[in-house]
């Protein structure tokens, strides 16, 4: 299943499920920041997703409080579908950097990540962003295609270089490769 976009990237954006439209059903999708309501859904899907590095659920409400303006989560009626956390770099400010990007499980493989990402990078864009970066592990194939599309449908280059070896997590990860995609204009 696919979602059909509408709506305006720099405000609240409805996704409509098409195969559902097919069926006389219509499920919504609301893409919008995220507010602190949705700190312990977001920490829920962390940690379900079996992937990502769960991070406190203290530390969900903060990205809520104070990063929304460069994270964004996906909403059904059911609950929260998914999220992209963000934060622009305080030592250079014409970079977006994407911490997280989780889908809750039935969700995956409908494009909610990749619309989510995309409605973070148009926020950021308006507001000056020419760069994203962010890091992925050589065995996340998923992350790595969908930053790679998005590269690819921004038209814009996508390089990749080594940033946090295994050697600095003390033993406990291991190494994260810095993805950098753009400028954007």
């Amino acid at each position: 299943m696919r979602f059909a976009i509408f709506g305006d990237w720099r405000e609240k954006i409805t996704l409509l499920r098409s195969h559902d439209m097919a069926e006389g059903r219509q499920q919504l999708l609301q893409i919008d920041q995220p507010a602190l309501a949705d700190g312990a859904e977001m920490w829920r899907v962390a940690r379900d997703s079996g992937t990502l590095d769960l991070n406190s659920p203290y530390a969900y409400l903060l990205w809520c409080r104070d990063f929304a303006e460069t994270s964004a989560v996906a909403r059904t009626k059911g609950g929260l579908a998914g999220f992209v956390t963000g934060y622009t770099r305080p030592d250079e400010r014409e970079t977006l950097m994407v911490w997280q990007v989780g889908v809750d499980a039935a969700h995956r493989g409908q494009g909610v990540a990749s619309a989510l990402l995309q409605a973070v990078v148009d926020r950021a864009v308006s507001q000056g962003a020419r760069w994203l970066e962010t890091t992925i592990t050589a065995d996340n194939r998923a992350s790595i295609a969908l930053f790679s599309a998005l590269a690819r449908s921004r038209g814009a280059r996508l390089s990749v270089s080594g940033l946090f070896g295994d050697d600095l997590f003390a033993g406990s990860h291991i190494a994260e490769d810095l993805y950098r995609i753009g400028p954007f204009v």
